[in-house]
């Protein structure tokens, strides 16, 4: 469960694009999260996590993304398909990573505090299941820890600046 020796150029590509994907989160003001799903070198699903702007804590970008890939596959199962991520897995998209059968993930950066892919919980490699992931993580890493780095300052600033207004 470490980084990959050798990132290839794809996996790059991808989690750019999956980058690109968490912006799209930041603008609407929710946590810049963003998963792009790869079959056959074509992306097939992208999210960005839509918590506050659909109100509904299941608007997770790997959901949203999932649910996108399986509609193009015509199937549940997303077996020869490659999840590209910003942000490690929380316990709920792990779960349906292994549930649709996933066989590799690859993760921007860790989450100390929620990420289950090896930081709280391993549920990816949980041999109990009868599905395993292959991870590579820190694949850009920085721009991705940076991005929500970023936006938790200024969320941070911007209520410090509501709550002087209300004293």
């Amino acid at each position: 469960m470490e980084q990959a020796p050798s990132v290839s150029p794809e996996d790059i590509r991808y989690m750019k694009e999956a980058i690109r994907q968490a912006k799209k989160a930041a603008a609407l003001g929710d946590v810049p999260i963003g998963c792009v799903i790869v079959y056959q070198d074509k992306i097939i699903g992208r999210g960005y996590n839509r918590r506050m702007a659909d109100k509904t804590v299941l608007a997770h970008a790997e959901i949203i993304a999932m649910r996108k890939a399986c509609k193009k596959m015509g199937d549940w199962r997303l077996e020869d398909c490659t999840m590209y991520v910003t942000l490690e897995p929380c316990p709920m998209c792990a779960g349906a990573i292994v549930q649709a059968r996933i066989p590799r993930v690859v993760i921007g950066c860790m989450n100390p505090k929620a990420g289950c892919a090896g930081s709280v919980l391993d549920m990816l490699h949980e041999e109990g299941f009868n599905h395993q992931v292959q991870t590579d993580i820190n694949v850009c890493q920085e721009e991705c820890s940076g991005m929500l780095s970023q936006f938790f300052r200024d969320l941070r600033k911007k209520r410090a600046l509501e709550k002087n207004k209300e004293q």
